[in-house]
């Protein structure tokens, strides 16, 4: 390995990690990741992902609480066993760079809410423009629930074979999905992108919820 291209790695690991960092920042700060819920990967490139390790607080993470996991590989000592849901999607979709989960009070409700549907189906929502692919407010973007599972790979599988079905137009599917009582995985093509979308979702579960509870 040259110098150069040993450079350009530790700086594509760093700031891996460092974003990794910042949105486990910004979910905290919004009481989305309370009692070391939730966790959050970025793709470093297409055999690695930086990823939060189990029981970090993070609202206070550091580059320590951050494992640098082979897509291929074992989970490493100290993983959340949930880390093999964020292996499984990156494997399967090459154009995802980052993808967070919550336990945002909204989203957890919701999807126990709609477990018995299997979906919730957003619609008349100007903010559902957030979401990738979604152009107007007419759209109906689908967000599937799943029923939480401690047995990881058979819940990493029936994940993977939903999200490979197609959809029927002109429903469109958002970039996320629920496990019920459990919170909401978001993913995107940047950190921003997830971010975004992590932002976006929850606030639209909320607008539901207080909708569906509004009494003129």
């Amino acid at each position: 390995m040259t110098v150069a291209l040993a450079i350009v790695e530790r700086d594509d690991v760093e700031a891996a990690i460092e974003a990794v960092i910042d949105a486990g920042r910004y979910a905290s700060a919004r009481h989305w990741v309370p009692a070391t819920s939730g966790n959050f990967s970025v793709r470093i490139d297409a055999r690695r992902v930086a990823i939060t390790r189990s029981g970090a607080d993070k609202g206070a993470l550091t580059p320590s609480d951050i494992l640098i996991q082979a897509l291929d590989a074992p989970l490493l000592p100290g993983s959340s066993a949930e880390a093999a849901l964020h292996l499984r999607q990156y494997a399967d979709n090459p154009d995802i760079g980052a993808i967070f989960h919550i336990h945002g009070p909204s989203s957890t409700v919701i999807g126990h809410a709609h477990l018995a549907e299997g979906a919730v189906h957003l619609n008349g929502w100007e903010l559902q423009k957030a979401l990738l692919g979604v152009t107007t407010h007419a759209a109906t973007v689908e967000v599937p629930v799943f029923a939480n599972e401690q047995n990881i790979d058979a819940l990493s599988h029936r994940i993977a074979a939903r999200l490979a079905e197609p959809i029927t137009a002109p429903q469109i599917r958002a970039p996320g999905y629920l496990l019920a009582g459990h919170g909401l995985y978001a993913w995107g093509r940047t950190p921003r992108d997830a971010t975004r979308h992590l932002e976006a979702l929850e606030a639209l579960f909320n607008q539901m919820i207080v909708f569906r509870s509004y009494r003129p």
